[in-house]
C-alpha cells in the first residue's frame, strides 16, 4: 500500500512491521459538546482505512486519544455551572456512543488526557532540562520554538511563519515569541490544602506538580499518550486537515525535542474538510451538523457513504443534495443485491460459472484492492464494483443460482472491508404472499384484482416486477 505522506508531500509505501503491529494513533475529539459530521468524516475515514488493512492481515493498533482537559471545556462547564471533569465525561461517553452508532469499530483503545498526567509532567520536565522550555512566572511552562530548527517541517512554516499562529490556549502573554505554545499551565491562585493530588480552582482542573499546580497544554497531552503506548518514534500519524498546524507541527517539536530521535512518526496522514457552504464545518463557526441530528433523518450507512465516496483527503461539501445522491445510490445498490438474491432461489440450477463471469469477479477484487492501496483511493474502488455490476446487468437474468450467489458474496465483502455492510432485503412473509397470489390472478387473466393486490403491495411498502423468473417483490426506496 503507498499512502500520501503529508511530511514528504507525496506517496510513500506503508511499511508493514514485523513482529509487532503497526502502530496508529489519530487525534481524537475535544469533549466540550456533541460530536458533528466533521469529525465523522475523519473518523470513518481512518475506520475504513484501518478496517482494510486489518482485511489484508495486517495488525493494526489504533490508539486515538479524548481530550478532557482544555480551555473549552473550562468555558463550557462555567457557563452550564458544572465542573470541567463532569463536563467532560458526559460528552466523552456521548461521543463514543455516537461512534458506534457510526460503526466506528476499529480503535483499540481511547485514552482520556486526565488519565495520563505523569507522563505529561516527565514530558515537560525533560524539555526544560534539555533548554527547549522556558517557564513565565503566574502563567506555565512554555516551548520556545527558535530551539527547534526543524519547527515547520510538516505544513511547510518557518518559525518567521509560526510566529502569525494563534492557537486556543496561549494567547497574549509574556512569551519570547507568539508562536511559542504552552506545556503547562499554572493556576491562577495558590492552592490552600496542599494534600491533595487534583482539585479545581476557580473552576479550572488542577493537578500537583513537580512543575507547580496546574494543568497541561493541549499539544502536550497527545504526545505524552503516544509516547506511553509507543515509545518516542512509531508508525502513522492521523487526524484531520486544520490540525496539521499548529497542533502536529507542536507534537513534532516536542517528542523530537525531548527524545533527540527523528522522525517521531514515519507517515502523516490528513483528511479534507467537511465543508457547509464553502466553509469547514466547526464549533467555533457554528455551522455544524451534529451526528446524532443527522442519524434523526438518515441512515448511518448513508453518512459512510457520503464520506468514502470521497477521497478522504479531499473536501466534502455537506448539503441536502449530497445526502440525497448519496441515499439514491445505495438504495441502486441495495436494489442490485436484492435482485441477485431473487435470482439465487429461482434462476437456473446449473453448478457451473461461465469463465466471462469468473473473469469479472477477479478483475472487480484486483481493481478493488488496487484502489485502496493506491492512496487509499475508495471512489476508485467503489467505481470498479460499479463496473462490475453493469457488466453483470447485461445478462443478469441469465445468471445461474451459483453465479448471483458468488456475485452477492463478492459485492458484500469488498464493501465490509471498508466498513459498509450490505445486505440483501428479503420482503415479509405478507408481501411474499401477495405477489404469489397477484401471480395466480394474472395467470388467469384476471388483471384488476391482480392490480388491487399490486396497490396493496405498495401500501405496504413494497413493488412488484414482472421478470423472465417470476415475480420480484422489493421494498420501494424513498
Amino acid at each position: 500500500m503507498k499512502l500520501f505522506n503529508t511530511l514528504s508531500n507525496q506517496k510513500e509505501a506503508l511499511e508493514k512491521p514485523i513482529g509487532r503491529p503497526l502502530n496508529l494513533f489519530v487525534c481524537g475529539p475535544t469533549v466540550y459538546d456533541a460530536a458533528h459530521l466533521g469529525h465523522a468524516r475523519t473518523y470513518i475515514a481512518f475506520d475504513a482505512l484501518v478496517r482494510f488493512l486489518r482485511s489484508q492481515e495486517w495488525s493494526v493498533f489504533y490508539l486515538q486519544n479524548i481530550t478532557d482537559i482544555d480551555d473549552k471545556i473550562i468555558e463550557r462547564a462555567r457557563e452550564r455551572g458544572v465542573k470541567p471533569a463532569k463536563l467532560s465525561a458526559e460528552y466523552g461517553k456521548a461521543y463514543k456512543k455516537t461512534m458506534k452508532k457510526i460503526g466506528v469499530a476499529s480503535v483499540d483503545t481511547y485514552a482520556e488526557a486526565s488519565e495520563y498526567i505523569p507522563q505529561i509532567v516527565s514530558q515537560v520536565e525533560a524539555l526544560i532540562a534539555k533548554g527547549f522550555a522556558y517557564r513565565i512566572e503566574g502563567s506555565g511552562y512554555y516551548f520556545d520554538i527558535t530551539t527547534f530548527p526543524d519547527y515547520g517541517k510538516l505544513s511547510g512554516r518557518t518559525v518567521e511563519q509560526a510566529e502569525d499562529a494563534v492557537t486556543r490556549i496561549d494567547v497574549g502573554i509574556r512569551k519570547k515569541n507568539r508562536g511559542d505554545f504552552a506545556l503547562w499551565k499554572f493556576v491562577d491562585v495558590p492552592v490552600k490544602d496542599q494534600s491533595k493530588k487534583f482539585t479545581h480552582v476557580q473552576g479550572e482542573p488542577a493537578w500537583k506538580a513537580s512543575l507547580g499546580w496546574g494543568r497541561p497544554g493541549w499539544h502536550i497531552e497527545d504526545t505524552a499518550i503516544s509516547e506511553a503506548f509507543f515509545g518516542p518514534q512509531y508508525d502513522v500519524h492521523g487526524g484531520a486537515e486544520d490540525l496539521k498546524f499548529p497542533h502536529h507541527e507542536a507534537e513534532i517539536a516536542q517528542q523530537e525535542a525531548a527524545s533527540g530521535k527523528k522522525p517521531f512518526v514515519k507517515m502523516w496522514l490528513h483528511t479534507g474538510f467537511m465543508r457547509v457552504k464553502g466553509e469547514k464545518m466547526s464549533k467555533s463557526l457554528k455551522n455544524f451538523v451534529t451526528i446524532d441530528e443527522f442519524l434523526e433523518k438518515h441512515s448511518a450507512v448513508a453518512l459512510r457513504w457520503l464520506i468514502l465516496s470521497h477521497h478522504y483527503r479531499s473536501p466534502i461539501n455537506f448539503d441536502d443534495a449530497a445526502v440525497e445522491q448519496a441515499e439514491r445510490v445505495l438504495a441502486s445498490l441495495q436494489e442490485t443485491l436484492d435482485r441477485l438474491y431473487f435470482i439465487s432461489r429461482r434462476g437456473a440450477r446449473g453448478s457451473a460459472q461461465s469463465r466471462m463471469f469468473n473473469l469479472d469477479e477477479r478483475s472487480m477484487r484486483a481493481l478493488w484492492n488496487n484502489a485502496l492501496n493506491d492512496d487509499f483511493n475508495t471512489p476508485e474502488a467503489f467505481g470498479a464494483v460499479f463496473s462490475f455490476i453493469h457488466e453483470l446487468n447485461a445478462s443478469l437474468w441469465s445468471l445461474s443460482r451459483k453465479e448471483a450467489k458468488h456475485a452477492i458474496t463478492h459485492i458484500a465483502q469488498a464493501f465490509e472491508t471498508v466498513g459498509i455492510e450490505l445486505t440483501p432485503a428479503k420482503p415479509s412473509r405478507e408481501a411474499q404472499s401477495l405477489a404469489e397470489e397477484r401471480e395466480l390472478y394474472r395467470g388467469s387473466k384476471q388483471f384488476a384484482q391482480a392490480d388491487a393486490l399490486r396497490e396493496k403491495l405498495l401500501s405496504l411498502g413494497y413493488t412488484v416486477d414482472d421478470t423472465p423468473l417470476g415475480a420480484f417483490v422489493r421494498r420501494v426506496s424513498h
